[in-house]
């Protein structure tokens, strides 16, 4: 090969790449909009990877945000498909409504579920609840059935909010619930620690405090007295569901809640990480990428 034909392959890889490159960047640029829910809270929703890809919608847990999603949705592997998150009613960007009852009915969190699935279009997609989320993912079902979607991961879900269920902390508890600022943030910082067996690295944890900071005082205190309807909802899902959870949490009871869950509907499926902790999905975050990616995938292979 002379050294003119050499040159004119570098040149054609070079474009290629490029045009490669910008195909790709195409697909992950990240989209945010805002739905507004029926009583009128406002809702902010973020979508990136594959537009084209079938959708994951990701609902994170109690004090957070779509931030906490950032290991999935940076994930090379998970850009294939469409990758929603949108954070709750009392967090993040979305709007925090002063009055109790916008928190403690559970109806309304289903309902922001409802208008984010709606305003996305997003077809039969699975659908990931992480902890509070898991809270959230039951009260859509009871409220509208699963005939909208595809699949569902309950991660470390609260499946009832039910003292046999949940670890005791009362003394943290407590402090989320206290109006003395030293006492809610200690509590706070207590609390994000609780959700790890293995603690991430300091940025991200900052980050988590970061998260928590912007959460309502309101909807702290209010959540453990929200109405979950999980008896009138898994007895009835068809749809394939997923219970993952860390064999070390110190926040959810993995057994307890394991076995409720598949009391209410013994078709479920389960998966316990051993050495994770609440957040199996950031403590062992490709392994919980690959099942995540399996579970969408053997969901369209049914079809």
């Amino acid at each position: 090969m002379t050294l003119k034909h050499l040159i004119g392959l570098v040149r054609a890889l070079t474009v290629f790449v490029l045009m490669v490159g910008l195909a790709s960047a195409a697909n992950a640029v990240e989209k945010n909009y805002t739905v507004q829910s029926p009583d009128g809270v406002t809702i902010a929703v973020q979508e990136g990877g594959n537009p084209d890809g079938r959708p994951i919608v990701f609902i994170h847990g109690l004090l957070g945000s779509r931030l906490n999603w950032e290991e999935q949705t940076s994930s090379p592997q998970l850009q294939q498909y469409r990758l929603i998150t949108y954070d709750l009613r009392g967090h993040g960007q979305s709007g925090k409504p002063d009055e109790v009852e916008a928190y403690r009915d559970g109806r309304r969190w289903a309902d922001d579920l409802a208008v984010v699935l709606k305003a996305s279009d997003a077809k039969k997609p699975v659908v990931v609840g992480w902890s509070l989320g898991g809270v959230v993912l039951s009260n859509y079902l009871a409220a509208y059935g699963d005939a909208m979607i595809g699949g569902i991961v309950y991660v470390d879900g609260v499946i009832e909010l039910n003292a046999a269920l949940i670890a005791p902390h009362p003394e943290v508890y407590a402090g989320l619930a206290s109006d003395d600022l030293k006492t809610h943030l200690d509590a706070v910082r207590t609390f994000i620690a609780l959700c790890f067996q293995t603690q991430p690295d300091p940025a991200i944890f900052e980050r988590l405090l970061s998260n928590a900071a912007m959460a309502s005082w309101v909807m702290t205190k209010t959540v453990p007295s929200m109405t979950v309807a999980v008896a009138d909802s898994l007895p009835k899902t068809k749809v394939p569901v997923l219970l993952l959870y860390g064999g070390k949490d110190n926040l959810v009871m993995t057994g307890p809640s394991i076995a409720r869950a598949q009391e209410l509907n013994p078709s479920l499926q389960s998966k316990i990480y051993p050495d994770s902790g609440h957040a199996p999905f950031l403590e062992e975050a490709p392994r919980f990428n690959q099942d995540l990616s399996d579970f969408r995938n053997s969901i369209q292979a049914r079809k």
